[in-house]
């Protein structure tokens, strides 16, 4: 994802903040409380230079101590009530604005797992960590403090303003002078620093991808030896990431120096007319003294401003960047409106075939997997480019397995990705036992097809519970940990796997089609701990595992994109013995690339440049095709795959 963002010219903080609402509505008595709450002891701050007025003009004028010592008194009582009122406002604003960050991040995640494979293709992972992280920090620090400061100290102003004027209105305009130059230079502020301040917040996206890529490819870092230019990339953006803070420094530098400095210019002057007016006898220096004390109440409200519109800039920025990754579509379930227009399609069709007198084709002939004129081109493709697969026809018969032969680059793991519908179909349809994936609910699909792709990915968590993801739905939640020990029993078994038998039966059986043996010698058995990706495991035993997790299931349809690559020839035979009486009671789809896994299937397709060029058996395709004859001579193709 780029970090550039392009300006336009109708954005609005206050909009782009408001979307904020929905998220704030349950938890907005709290915060209405707390501003009212916060309101009244800033305005309390305001009332002490009238205990000034009234103690110089009383008590002092008349040489009164228990006067004074009374002023005193009302004074360290208003300090006393206005710490206690702020302190009660953080308790109300602490707990519910914790729920709202917890609601906000719950919301993202869950709506990254429903986003379609290719938005995850065009986003990068670090852009997407920094939103749940530091731009909601950002969110829930301007829900605490400038939100409600900002109605606090625009109150408190509006309030000292009225008393100043009240009590010498000449006075007053001398410190009103200044606010259309602050509104002028504020203005000039927000929208500069919106800019440098979205730099910066995409920019610690671009840092995070960086060091989450070094962490996870670790070993290649150290491999080749590219710890120095790994650093370099990390510095390169560190540096970039300093010079846009130091820009957010020195405006917000340029900011508060220009609202201190113009309101101090007008307090000075304000001083001058007043003393003079109190020497000439027009104004009490009770008056004075409270006019000044007024004035200087009212210096953090009018100084904070600068810093608050930053932190506003910082939290609409974050929350924009937030409603980006929000506002992108789901995975649309199309099913019921798709399932209505088919059948209708359907129905006109059957009409007219009876009319004709034309049979009903037998239900053998449509069961199983099919690939109908399907076509498929990336969302984010060029509409010049030439399809990634064109006009695909392909038929595997109920019980069946077919390999999936071609060139690397041909479009392999393009068509098995298309099955489980990890990506749309352009064009064409796919059928599972003659009903359209596109008719079916999500789940439901991917409770009838089950996956293991080239490279296997596993999560943290333990071995147990990685393979048990292919029961669907039914397994622990991710992170939980089952009770220590090597035993299978241990596995939670309350849910049932689709054939009724318990979990630690179908954990074991999926285990021992997949070889996967070795996980009675981990240290816990099937309850040890995979590290982060898997990492602490060879490259053949996360494949065995995430085989594993594609048979646990025992799924109608199996769809395996060279499951077996990274194992050695001897677990290969092994795997592929256990994995021919799994493949008898299913209708599988299988890359392949080797002669010995081709001959797991009970036919081949060729798939060429995007499109079936030939199917038959392997001994049928060897006499009778040359590419695929040269394919599995071993010689190498030429091409990105």
């Amino acid at each position: 994802m780029p970090t550039t963002h392009v300006v336009t010219k109708d954005r609005s903080a206050v909009r782009t903040l408001l979307r904020l609402w929905p998220y704030v509505r349950p938890v907005r008595t709290r915060l209405f409380s707390a501003a009212f709450v916060a309101v009244v002891a800033s305005c309390l701050s305001v009332v002490i230079p009238l205990v000034l007025k009234w103690i110089v003009d009383g008590p002092v004028a008349d040489s009164d101590p228990g006067g004074v010592w009374l002023g005193a008194l009302v004074l360290l009582l208003l300090g006393a009530a206005e710490a206690v009122l702020f302190g009660f406002r953080r308790w109300l604003v602490a707990r519910p604005l914790a729920g709202v960050e917890a609601a906000m991040r719950a919301d993202l995640f869950r709506h990254l797992q429903r986003l379609p494979v290719s938005f995850h293709d065009r986003w990068a992972s670090g852009q997407l960590l920094s939103r749940g992280t530091t731009d909601l920090m950002l969110i829930r620090m301007f829900l605490a403090f400038p939100l409600t400061f900002l109605l606090v100290n625009a109150a408190t102003i509006l309030v000292g303003f009225v008393l100043l004027l009240a009590q010498d209105w000449t006075l007053g305009l001398v410190l009103l002078a200044p606010v259309v130059p602050l509104v002028f230079v504020c203005s000039l502020f927000e929208a500069r620093y919106w800019i440098v301040a979205r730099q910066a917040q995409d920019q610690v996206g671009d840092l995070t991808t960086v060091v989450e890529e070094s962490v996870l490819g670790i070993r290649i870092v150290k491999g080749f030896g590219r710890h120095r230019s790994q650093a370099d990339a990390f510095r390169m953006l560190a540096e970039r990431l300093r010079g846009t803070e130091l820009g957010k420094a020195r405006l917000l530098g340029g900011i508060w120096a220009l609202i201190t400095t113009i309101p101090e210019l007008a307090i000075g002057a304000a001083l001058v007319l007043g003393t003079i007016q109190v020497a000439d006898g027009d104004l009490s220096a009770g008056t004075l003294v409270a006019f000044l004390s007024t004035a200087l109440a009212l210096r953090w409200p009018v100084e904070s401003i600068g810093f608050l519109l930053a932190m506003s800039q910082e939290a609409a920025t974050a929350t924009e960047r937030y409603f980006e990754v929000l506002d992108a579509e789901e995975e649309r379930e199309t099913y019921q409106r798709d399932a209505d227009r088919r059948e209708a399609g359907e129905r006109e069709a059957g009409e007219r075939d009876a009319d004709l007198g034309v049979p009903n084709p037998p239900d053998a002939d449509v069961g199983g997997l099919r690939f109908e004129g399907v076509e498929f081109r990336y969302p984010d493709a060029p509409a010049a480019t030439a399809p990634v697969l064109a006009g695909i026809d392909l038929r595997i018969r109920p019980g069946e397995t077919m390999a999936l032969v071609g060139a690397t680059g041909s479009g392999k793991t393009t068509l098995t990705a298309l099955v489980p519908r990890l990506y749309e179909a352009t064009a064409g349809r796919i059928t599972l036992d003659g009903e359209d994936i596109t008719a079916m609910p999500r789940q439901r699909l991917r409770e009838l097809v089950s996956v293991a792709f080239e490279e296997p990915t596993l999560f943290s968590t333990s071995v147990g519970e990685n393979v048990l993801m292919g029961v669907g739905g039914s397994h622990p939640a991710h992170g939980s940990r089952p009770p220590d020990g090597p035993d299978a029993a241990q596995v939670p078994d309350t849910a049932q796997v689709p054939d009724g038998g318990d979990r630690a039966e179908a954990l074991r059986h999926a285990l021992d089609i997949a070889q996967a043996g070795f996980v009675d010698r981990l240290p816990q058995g099937i309850a040890t701990q995979v590290g982060e990706q898997g990492l602490s495991l060879s490259g053949g035993q996360r494949q065995r595992l995430a085989l594993a997790r594609a048979v646990v299931g025992r799924p109608r349809f199996l769809v395996l994109d060279d499951p077996l690559s990274a194992l050695d020839v001897h677990t290969e035979a092994l795997v592929e013995a256990a994995l021919r009486r799994v493949l008898d009671d299913t209708t599988a789809l299988v890359v392949a690339h080797r002669p010995s896994t081709v001959m797991l299937a009970d036919r081949v397709a060729l798939l060429s440049e995007g499109r079936i060029a030939a199917v038959g058996t392997h001994h049928e395709l060897l006499r009778t095709n040359a590419e695929y004859a040269w394919l599995m001579s071993g010689a190498e193709g030429s091409g990105a795959r």
